[in-house]
């Protein structure tokens, strides 16, 4: 028991660390050649020669992991062949092209597949078996979303939650919780910073304000459907195309053809300046129907990154927006929408209540709560981390629990 005891030791100090210093590296690329970006915004024009670059390197290295978060999904839950270290470099290498270039993507998805690749790595040199193997990636699940958010305590949730909580080894929840811990005070030792937000006004709670709240929340939801329903259509349309890399690049000509509108720059990688904008006076209700579109098309076309960031400023946005309908303060709102989106769209209310907590403080609690929920079942099976070949509902909140709204035959 003692060997056993110390071999897990060291398996979460080694992810941890390993989880940590990638997600710093990622992050300070990412700080690069946003600001690179932002000083030649010519550059977004260059999108479709990137998305071919992208495309190629896939299309001819990247056998074995192009499906991505799905693939260290269904690892967890089904370990057979390891993960490709491969993949490592290949997401790092294509989300930071994407970015550099403009194009609309997160970056949730490549600390995760860095993380879940690395972790897998393990397993051989420490004969792991089924199930310990799965908890290894649950570790590494957990401490990439930690590290590049921030927001350790999400992270512990999130690694569990999202691989469904009926189905997560109870043994897993000790290593994935430190390496959480770990991996986030790592990243921080780094140096790198992360983002903040401020509510300057939350009203006291009463009936009609978690009313407000409810209404708030059926839009989050329903806003999470159309996010994944757009972003699946275009991903199947651009499938039609038979040469895979000619995809991200006809998928950048056409987000470049966007970006030839007025004011469309704000659209262009991650837009962090837009969503703590929101947090201060009410966005304009285009704003976040144009994220939408301009991510839906990036990553429906193949370019890499993740959907988070972008479900965040969706959702910041449109809460900001409906400031101007439900009277409801303009911060709370865009805080609510932030994580209730997200909650909606990746099935993860639980780490979205608890990300709320660590980026905006305990006094939203109660709002936010209430619209991750409500944004959950109103959302029903549409999720972003469904597999195209894998349309079985995920329902992770009170285990087998499959009720929604817009539950179907």
């Amino acid at each position: 028991m003692t060997k056993y005891i110390l071999k897990w030791i060291f398996l979460v100090l080694i992810v941890s660390i390993a989880a940590g210093t990638l997600s710093a590296i990622f992050l300070t690329a990412l700080s690069l050649v946003t600001g690179f970006r932002d000083q030649h915004i010519w550059m977004v024009y260059l999108l479709p020669i990137a998305g071919l670059v992208v495309g190629l390197i896939y299309h001819y290295t990247g056998h074995g992991v192009e499906r991505g978060n799905h693939l260290v999904f269904d690892t967890v839950h089904n370990p057979k062949v390891i993960i490709p270290f491969k993949m490592v470099p290949l997401i790092l290498s294509g989300t930071v092209i994407t970015h550099l270039f403009g194009g609309s993507a997160g970056r949730e998805g490549t600390a995760l597949q860095m993380a879940g690749a690395t972790a897998d790595q393990l397993h051989k040199p420490f004969s792991l078996g089924g199930q310990d193997r799965s908890i290894l990636l649950i570790v590494g699940l957990s401490a990439g979303f930690a590290s590049v958010f921030g927001t350790p305590w999400a992270g512990i949730v999130f690694g569990i939650e999202v691989l469904m909580l009926s189905k997560t080894p109870f043994k897993a929840i000790l290593p994935a919780s430190a390496a959480a811990l770990l991996a986030a005070y790592i990243t921080s030792l780094w140096g790198v910073g992360h983002t903040h937000y401020v509510i300057k006004f939350i009203m006291p709670v009463s009936i009609n304000a978690l009313l407000f709240s409810i209404m708030a929340g059926v839009a989050f939801g329903t806003t999470a459907i159309l996010f994944v329903k757009i972003t699946e259509g275009f991903s199947h349309l651009f499938k039609k195309i038979q040469y895979a890399p000619l995809r991200p690049f006809i998928g950048g000509l056409i987000v470049v053809l966007l970006f030839l509108l007025p004011d469309t720059y704000r659209y262009a990688g991650l837009g962090l300046p837009t969503i703590i904008g929101s947090f201060d006076s009410p966005s304009q209700i285009q704003v976040f129907a144009l994220k939408i579109l301009f991510t839906s098309i990036t990553l429906g076309a193949g370019f890499k990154g993740g959907e988070v960031t972008p479900l965040f400023f969706i959702g910041a946005t449109l809460g900001s927006a409906l400031s101007l309908f439900l009277p409801l303060p303009v911060g709370l709102l865009a805080a609510m929408g932030f994580v209730a989106v997200f909650a909606g769209a990746a099935k993860t209310p639980l780490a979205c209540c608890v990300m709320a907590l660590e980026l905006f403080g305990f006094q939203c609690a109660l709002y936010v709560t209430i619209a991750c929920i409500t944004s959950y079942f109103i959302s029903g099976r549409h999720s972003i981390y469904n597999a195209p070949e894998n349309k079985s509902p995920r329902h992770f909140l009170f285990g087998k629990i499959k009720y929604s709204f817009f539950s179907r035959a």
